[in-house]
């Protein structure tokens, strides 16, 4: 079957010829009927070769969605021909996080050499993909795959993001988006329905912010040298009730904290270039702002994005691609010549 994996850090991915999976006991063989690609993948992709974490050669893709196509040994949840997306923060499935469902901060993981599909075990950008456990499949009826696969992380990223907030997003209180990308550009759709505050869209480019405003943004604001004061005018002394960073270099984590208010929550999803870090302390910030970093999301929170979806509410931008020009996605998107999210569909 054919793949795309990351073969040597430092290069662009290949499309191999591997060997077709088969399922274990306790696994799942499922036919990939949709990829997505990520910034994550890129940042794996361009991670030094000394001390790379993961085994090589793997293949890529987090974000998965697909058919059951075969089950191994002992598995009896989930029948052969069910449309699934895959849940990708995989766990030991009973520590005290996973126990509560929130697998994505497993305490044993890294003890047990767990890992996340395209993250440290081969992904879903192929024709075929093994999925652990059963329990990490969630049915999608009939949902599109091109259109679902990208809320496995781009949908259930800002989702968890953004939940913990809620009880302060009320009216007339303020929500500013870092970046209206791939999970940014979700992040202001789901803003708009869950809470009444006014949504700020911050990107580089007007194309981005034109972008922002077409999916539900209130606001849009140049994120340059003069993107606090900018704001800080929108939003008056009050400042922001809550920032989230979809972006995570320095400078942007620095205006997030230019903008949020007092009591107000800055929230750090992007991954930037890894180092950047926020400047917290007594004189640094405004009084009682909670700074906060989250990684991916629990299968119930998944759930609950897909009966968005279900509902109409999430509309991700996507532009397709076969398995066989699914490098050319990973170029366009080291490249930021994307609208939205890359899907490639195998088929």
């Amino acid at each position: 079957m054919k793949a795309i994996q990351i073969v040597k850090p430092g290069n662009e991915p290949e499309l191999r010829e591997v060997q077709r999976p088969t399922p274990g006991p306790g696994q799942v063989l499922l036919k990939v009927t949709a990829a997505g690609a990520c910034h994550s993948d890129d940042f794996v992709l361009n991670m030094p070769e000394d001390g790379f974490p993961y085994p090589l050669p793997m293949t890529l893709g987090h974000e998965g969605v697909g058919v059951v196509a075969e089950t191994g040994s002992g598995v009896d949840s989930v029948a052969e021909g069910t449309a699934v997306a895959v849940y990708g923060p995989w766990g030991c499935g009973v520590c005290h996080f996973c126990s509560r469902g929130l697998e994505n901060y497993c305490s044993r993981a890294a003890e047990l050499q767990i890992a996340p599909p395209g993250l440290g075990v081969d992904g879903a950008m192929a024709e075929y993909m093994i999925v652990d456990d059963p329990r990490h499949l969630v049915p999608i009826g009939d949902l599109d795959p091109v259109r679902t696969v990208p809320l496995t992380d781009a949908g259930l990223t800002p989702y968890h993001a953004i939940k913990p907030s809620l009880g302060k997003l009320v009216g007339g209180t303020t929500a500013v988006v870092i970046g209206s990308g791939g999970l940014g550009h979700v992040a202001i759709q789901m803003l708009r329905h869950l809470t009444p505050s006014r949504v700020i869209a911050l990107d580089v480019t007007e194309e981005k912010l034109a972008f922002a405003r077409e999916v539900g943004a209130h606001e849009t604001v140049l994120s340059d040298a003069d993107a606090v004061a900018n704001v800080r005018s929108i939003t008056g002394k009050d400042g922001a009730t809550a920032v989230f960073d979809f972006v995570g270099y320095q400078p942007t984590i620095d205006t997030a904290l230019g903008v949020v208010g007092t009591m107000g929550d800055v929230t750090i999803v992007g991954i930037g270039d890894g180092v950047a870090a926020a400047k917290v302390g007594f004189w640094t910030q405004p009084y009682e702002v909670s700074v906060r970093a989250p990684y991916w999301g629990s299968r119930s929170e998944l759930i609950e994005v897909l009966d968005l979806a279900r509902d109409g509410v999430l509309d991700v931008a996507v532009q397709e691609f076969s398995l066989d020009d699914g490098v050319e996605a990973y170029r366009k998107l080291a490249a930021n010549e994307l609208r939205g999210r890359a899907v490639v569909v195998p088929a």
